[in-house]
């Protein structure tokens, strides 16, 4: 896929076509790490098709979720740390089969400095990756983990398209922060109030 066939960039065919130009693309399978954490960034990535999660892991092994990425979108945190010359400090793995163009970083600089449009993505971009950040740290700092848990759960359904999850409650666990017990207690006392249907490595939202 072309980017230039995303609504993103319609307005702006000339950055679309340098985006192309410059980029390469790469397809990854569904649980496959695009990025790891301390990784030095070599190109920002921008997803044409699929998603991507993006994840923080602490000292003790445990990850949190901090966002998606969907497709016409990339990653704030890419950007900063590769025009930085930084490394990673988040993972990325996709989340279903995910096309990305990757622009390298001594493109992306000098389309900054040629395309005001460019320039204009980042910093929508940032804004929105800030706001669901604040949404993040808000859950966990006033939310009940039930609470969050089922808002992960219909986040989840909403954009996977179907009410059915293919998920272990490992993962829902890694994704919200806790742990596998505390989350299969959740979600057995969820499926109690007929909120949810369990089964093998299943979830499906009533």
């Amino acid at each position: 896929m072309e980017l230039k066939e995303l609504n993103e960039f319609k307005a702006i065919p000339e950055v679309s076509q340098k985006l192309n130009d410059y980029g390469f693309s790469k397809t990854f399978k569904s649980g496959e790490v695009i990025l790891n954490e301390n990784a030095y960034i070599q190109a920002i990535p921008i997803v044409t098709s699929g998603s991507i999660k993006v994840m923080r892991t602490e000292e003790d092994g445990r990850e949190i979720l901090l966002y998606y990425i969907k497709a016409g979108e990339s990653c704030i945190m890419s950007f900063l740390g590769g025009i930085h010359r930084d490394t990673s400090k988040v993972k990325a793995i996709a989340e279903e089969e995910t096309e990305i163009l990757f622009i390298p970083i001594d493109k992306v600089n000098a389309l900054i400095k040629e395309y005001p449009q460019w320039l204009d993505y980042i910093f929508r971009l940032y804004q929105k990756r800030f706001e669901e950040l604040l949404e993040v740290v808000n859950a966990v700092a006033f939310k009940k983990l039930d609470q969050r848990l089922l808002e992960f759960i219909q986040t989840k359904a909403k954009n996977g398209h179907s009410n059915e999850l293919n998920i272990t409650h490992e993962q829902l666990a890694n994704e919200l922060g806790s742990s596998r017990v505390v989350v299969s207690r959740l979600l057995k006392q969820m499926e109690e109030s007929e909120l949810v249907k369990l089964g093998r490595n299943k979830i499906t939202l009533m």
